[in-house]
C-alpha cells in the first residue's frame, strides 16, 4: 500500500485546482490541503515584496496543517517569490516555472515559444532564463530535426513573444470563462503569435486552462498549448519517492494514521462560496466544504 503523503497547495484563486486535477488524476493516493488566496486576488500587480510576504504566511499555514511538501500553483509566486521563500523553509517547495519551461521544450516543433502570463510574471523574464536553463541541462526537444538543429548550432529554441493577460484571472474567478467577453479579450491578447511564428504557447498562470476551449477556438489546433501542471507532477512523484527512501515508514503511518478520514481539504481567505461554485465547474462535486483563513492584515 502506497503512502498517503499530504501535500499543501496554493494559489491565488481557483487557478491552482488545475494542477489539482492533474495531481489526483496520477498520483490518487495523496491527500492535498489546498489554500486559494482569494481575498488578494489577483497576484499580477502585486511587487514581489508583497509576494514573498504572502507565501510566508500561506506556506506557514499550510505547513501547521500537516504538508510535508507544498506545490505552489501559482505562476506569479513561482516567478517572483519561490526563489527567496526555498531558503526560508526546509519542506520540498515546487514551483510552475521549470517544469512549463522543460514541456515547452520539448513539444516544440519549430523553436518558437511563446507566453501568455500576468504582468509580474512577463515582468520577471523567469520563462526566458528557465527555457535556456533547462536547454543547458541536456532537455531537448522531441522533434527529431529541431533537436539537430539546435545541436548543430543552426536552430535556436527561444521565447519569442509574451504577452500579459491581466484580465484573464478575474474573469475565470467571476466564473466566466465561456462568456463571449472572455473570448473577445482573448481575442485582443493572443492576436500576434500566430505572425511571430509561435509552435508551442506556455499557459503561464494556472488559471489559464480554465480558458482553454476559448483559447483553441482562437488559435486553432496548430500551437501546442503547454500546461505546466504536467511537469510539475512528475517534479511531485520525485519528491514523494524521496520523502519515502528517507522516513521510517512504521513511524509516519503512525503520524498520519488520526489523519485517514480525509482525502482534500479547501481554505479560502476570501469568499468560500464562490470558490466553491467555480472550483467544482471544474473538480465537479468534490469541493464539499471550504473553510475561510483571515490574515493578519
Amino acid at each position: 500500500m502506497k503512502r498517503q503523503h499530504v501535500i499543501g497547495m496554493f494559489d491565488s484563486g481557483v487557478g491552482g485546482l488545475t494542477v489539482m486535477k492533474e495531481i489526483l488524476e496520477q498520483i490518487p493516493e495523496v491527500r492535498i490541503i489546498y489554500l486559494g488566496d482569494t481575498a488578494r486576488v489577483p497576484y499580477g500587480n502585486r511587487s514581489k515584496e508583497e509576494l514573498i510576504r504572502f507565501g510566508e504566511e500561506i506556506i506557514t499555514f499550510l505547513i501547521s496543517q500537516g504538508a510535508e511538501a507544498v506545490v505552489a500553483a501559482c505562476n506569479t509566486s513561482s516567478a517572483n517569490a519561490l526563489p527567496a521563500l526555498k531558503e526560508s523553509y526546509n519542506v520540498p517547495l515546487i514551483g510552475t516555472i521549470e517544469p512549463g519551461a522543460r514541456l515547452a521544450v520539448k513539444k516544440t516543433a519549430g523553436g518558437k515559444i511563446g507566453l501568455i502570463a500576468t504582468e509580474a510574471t512577463v515582468r520577471s523574464k523567469a520563462y526566458n532564463s528557465a527555457i535556456s536553463r533547462v536547454l543547458s541541462k541536456g532537455v531537448l526537444p522531441e522533434d527529431q530535426a529541431l533537436r539537430e538543429g539546435w545541436q548543430q548550432g543552426e536552430q535556436p529554441i527561444a521565447l519569442v513573444k509574451s504577452q500579459a493577460c491581466p484580465l484573464f484571472v478575474p474573469l475565470v474567478e467571476a466564473g466566466l470563462a465561456k462568456t463571449p467577453e472572455a473570448r473577445g479579450i482573448a481575442r485582443t491578447y493572443l492576436s500576434g503569435f500566430e505572425d511571430a511564428g509561435v509552435d508551442a504557447l506556455i499557459l503561464g498562470c494556472t488559471h489559464y486552462p480554465f480558458l482553454t476551449p476559448v483559447i483553441r477556438e482562437i488559435l486553432g489546433e496548430s500551437i501546442a498549448l503547454i500546461d505546466p501542471a504536467q511537469g510539475m507532477v512528475e517534479e511531485l512523484k520525485a519528491v514523494l519517492a524521496k520523502l519515502d527512501q528517507a522516513q521510517d515508514q512504521n513511524q509516519v503511518a503512525a503520524t498520519h494514521s488520526a489523519k485517514e478520514s480525509w482525502k482534500l481539504r479547501f481554505f479560502v481567505s476570501g469568499d468560500p462560496e464562490l470558490f466553491q461554485s467555480v472550483g467544482n465547474t471544474l473538480l465537479p462535486g468534490q469541493i464539499q466544504e471550504v473553510r475561510r483563513v483571515i490574515w493578519g492584515d
